[in-house]
């Protein structure tokens, strides 16, 4: 479970704004920059976004690509992606369940 902090620091982006976007649909660093204005030249945009756009679960190391894979493959609930991928099924977390749903809705 990643905490949060600081990633954009030209704009004072934090984790969470960039999860909370990813919940509403961004998935691209073009998306993070409409929606949460992260600059894309400071240190953080340019080592941290991409591994954020690209992770869906931190707890059990659960790719985007892999819900998505799910997803296609006829997973159409956040319990049935869970059962394929294992994300959102950690003990104590569960955070990510928000953004699986996001990507059963819009397919991505």
């Amino acid at each position: 479970m990643a905490k949060n902090r600081v990633i954009c620091s030209a704009n004072n982006v934090e984790y969470l704004d960039i999860r909370r976007a990813m919940c509403t649909g961004a998935r691209t660093v073009e998306d993070l920059v409409k929606m949460v204005g992260i600059c894309t030249e400071c240190e953080g945009c340019k080592t941290e976004v991409a591994g954020i756009l690209a992770s869906v679960c931190g707890c059990k190391g659960v790719s985007l690509q892999a819900v998505v894979e799910a997803v296609k493959n006829g997973a159409d609930t956040v319990e049935k992606v869970g059962e394929v991928t294992g994300a959102g099924t950690a003990e104590d977390c569960g955070r990510c369940k928000a953004l699986i749903q996001n990507v059963i809705e819009l397919g991505r």
